[in-house]
């Protein structure tokens, strides 16, 4: 028996977005019930994923019905390529697409008649694993005749985040393997009020994981926050680099890379040393940046998106200054805050809602897509107040 993807009860639609307009004013495609129903599909980077999502007008809720994902895992010691990891994308996707509607829609007889609307990420991300993913979402849409809503993939895990927690109007702490981003919500966009000046700290990760020889199996990062778990381990200073709101993470994989080949190699530290030293590190600058973005804007909630904010010791660290402060974190899991498909439906179907969809000519993809580029047409442009 396949196991569900999907075990979520729906979501209230609570979190203070604009009334959703009924699905008559775009001319949507609805099912008899009067539901719409996307397809999103993600694959910006080593994970594709296909999340069917349904709004349903009558209880004013979302729900994921099905969200299966493959990952590429290139061999110790190696990271993934966009060639390889294109390959991968369109080796699984057709099984995953299929995966996924005999999932949502057990025993229809066509499940894509479900269908309002095929949603896929515009990028940022890397380039040819994007083209293998916007290829399949044309090619659904012309098969099955609906519409195509480009998604930002930044935009596409915030609004995952705000519909999984009910959070509302949080500060937004985004970690993955290719950003570094904290953002607050004003005038109609996401606000980027600080990040990283060079790589993100997912990336940092990753490579510090290859330097000291740890699998990427399940994720490098998952098993650098095993080893920093040994009781035994010993904190190391390492250099602390934040500059004003923006955080620097290359020139520490500079020296810890430097500390294994002095100390490491000679026995005179351990690799979970060094894995707990760097977390704490980085985890720390963090925890910082958020925090002077949420006494600038007023805000008493954090919300931690990204495959590196489902890391337990980020998550309790953030959650220790968010206490201090009187506020609330709201953080998921690696179902969520993981590259997956529900996401880019999540942001998508919001989209397409409120009338946005992208014609053909413009399904490009593109490896460089600010999370202040996006219009949130979905939220009040409200204006936050410095306090």
């Amino acid at each position: 028996m396949t196991t569900s993807t999907a075990t979520d009860d729906p979501c209230p639609d609570t979190i203070g977005n604009l009334p959703v307009p009924p699905a008559s004013l775009h001319n949507l495609h609805t099912n008899a019930n009067g539901q719409t129903t996307v397809l999103g599909i993600e694959g910006s980077a080593n994970k594709i994923g296909i999340g069917i999502l349904r709004y349903d007008p009558h209880q004013q809720t979302y729900q994921t019905l099905s969200n299966p994902r493959k990952t590429y895992i290139p061999p110790t010691g190696q990271g993934f390529l966009p060639k390889e990891t294109a390959w991968h994308h369109q080796n699984h996707i057709v099984p995953l697409i299929r995966s996924a509607l005999n999932e949502a829609f057990p025993n229809h007889p066509h499940p894509p008649n479900e269908l309002s609307a095929i949603c896929f990420t515009k990028g940022p991300g890397m380039g040819a694993p994007l083209r293998s993913c916007a290829v399949a979402a044309r090619t659904l849409a012309k098969m099955w005749n609906v519409p195509l809503v480009g998604v930002n993939h930044c935009v596409g895990h915030i609004e995952m985040g705000r519909m999984a927690t009910g959070a509302s109007d949080p500060v937004v702490l985004y970690v993955s393997g290719g950003n570094t981003q904290v953002i607050a919500f004003s005038d109609g966009r996401y606000r980027i009020f600080g990040e990283t000046i060079d790589i993100a700290i997912g990336n940092c990760l990753d490579r510090f994981a290859r330097v000291i020889g740890l699998s990427n199996d399940p994720s490098p990062g998952y098993n650098i926050e095993q080893e920093a778990k040994d009781p035994n381990a010993k904190f190391i200073e390492l250099p602390y680099v934040v500059k004003g709101m923006d955080v620097s993470f290359s020139g520490i994989l500079t020296f810890v890379e430097q500390e294994v080949k002095d100390k490491l190699e000679k026995g005179l530290i351990t690799r979970a040393d060094l894995c707990f030293s760097l977390q704490e590190t980085l985890f720390a600058m963090l925890v910082e940046i958020t925090e002077r973005t949420m006494a600038h804007c007023g805000q008493n909630q954090v919300l931690m998106v990204g495959g590196v904010g489902c890391n337990r010791r980020l998550q309790e660290m953030m959650g220790d200054m968010v206490k201090q402060r009187g506020g609330t974190l709201c953080s998921m899991d690696h179902r969520y805050c993981i590259d997956n498909g529900a996401m880019i439906a999540q942001a998508g179907i919001l989209a397409l809602q409120h009338g946005e969809t992208t014609e053909m000519k413009d399904t490009w993809c593109t490896q460089r897509y600010r999370t202040d580029q996006v219009e949130a047409i979905w939220r009040p442009a409200t204006v936050w107040k410095h306090t």
